[in-house]
């Protein structure tokens, strides 16, 4: 699976953790299918999307635009939303996404790192767990 969710419920971050191979479908699958049941089905504060093990991106900008100015998958408008995105693609394609999607997500941000994520977020001990 290129990507798995986890959750710290100390601090209720949910994170979705990509890896290998990211491609149109596979993003698709993940913000189609995958995302909108996990957000379902659990209480959390903040999400982290993270990008750090993607070692070949393969997703159209075309796509990431249809996805941005899409009904975002967490309705809640003020919930923190960090984006990890190490690379310099990574960095450029989740800045394309974020600028069509500010009016919807406010307060998503992107970081380099997960360090830096779990700054934003106001969290230093973080104990994440893969959800089913």
């Amino acid at each position: 699976m290129p990507f798995r969710s986890e959750f710290d419920s100390l601090n209720k971050i949910l994170m979705f953790r990509f890896d290998g191979r990211l491609t149109d479908a596979v993003m698709q699958e993940y913000y189609r299918v995958a995302a909108p049941g996990v957000i379902a089905s659990i209480q959390f504060r903040a999400s982290i999307v993270d990008f750090t093990d993607v070692n070949s991106f393969e997703v159209t900008p075309d796509l990431l635009r249809t996805l941005a100015w899409s009904k975002p998958i967490d309705t809640e408008a003020g919930r923190p939303r960090i984006v990890v995105a190490p690379s310099e693609i990574a960095y450029g394609l989740a800045r394309l996404f974020a600028s069509h999607g500010e009016e919807t997500r406010p307060s998503l941000r992107i970081v380099r790192n997960l360090g830096q994520a779990f700054v934003a977020l106001g969290v230093t001990n973080c104990e994440f767990t893969p959800l089913p």
